[in-house]
């Protein structure tokens, strides 16, 4: 991956007209809100945005030029998320891993009709999950480090936090 492609993978904070701290996006999104007129950037990034007809700062914070009224968000049952609410870190060896090194666990086994849900989905370590195998956690005598809950708006928010603590400009818009 080049610098340039890396660099618009980055994680940018997205606020509301109200500067309430309301999602994160990749810095390519970012910058189509800002070039569309429908967010300023708030705070910039190292590096530029090149194209063949402009240049551009990086944006690091974005602000909604309108107030957007945010329903109740359910996010989608995905592995990406899956990953985000664990912090990539094995459920049960408490390790933290890169998402290619981590797999899915029905923590009650499909096969004993365990469901694909929020509340039965951890991340799980390849290690882990082969010595876990067809089992319970209780019957393979592994524990669970927390148990599996579904992504909430408080999940959301803890991930914004912990992505702040990385980035200076960030902070200070995430104050709750």
């Amino acid at each position: 991956m080049n610098t340039n492609t890396e660099r618009l993978h980055r994680p940018v904070l997205v606020l509301n007209a109200s500067y309430e701290p309301i999602n994160i996006c990749a810095a390519r999104r970012a910058v189509v809100l800002v070039l569309k007129g429908v967010a300023h950037a708030e705070e910039h990034a190292q590096g530029h945005f090149h194209s063949q007809r402009t240049t551009m700062p990086l944006p690091s914070v974005i602000r909604l030029l309108e107030y957007r009224r945010i329903p109740h968000q359910t996010r989608a049952l995905s592995r990406k998320n899956i990953m985000m609410r664990d912090r990539y870190t094995c459920q049960y060896c408490a390790k933290v891993f890169n998402a290619g090194e981590l797999t899915l666990d029905h923590v009650i086994p499909r096969s004993r009709s365990g469901e694909t849900s929020w509340e039965n989905l951890v991340a799980c370590c390849h290690h882990c999950n082969n010595k876990k195998g067809n089992r319970t956690p209780e019957e393979a005598n592994m524990k669970l480090l927390h148990p599996p809950r579904p992504f909430s708006l408080h999940t959301g928010r803890h991930l914004m936090r912990l992505l702040g603590r990385g980035d200076e400009q960030w902070r200070k818009y995430l104050f709750y």
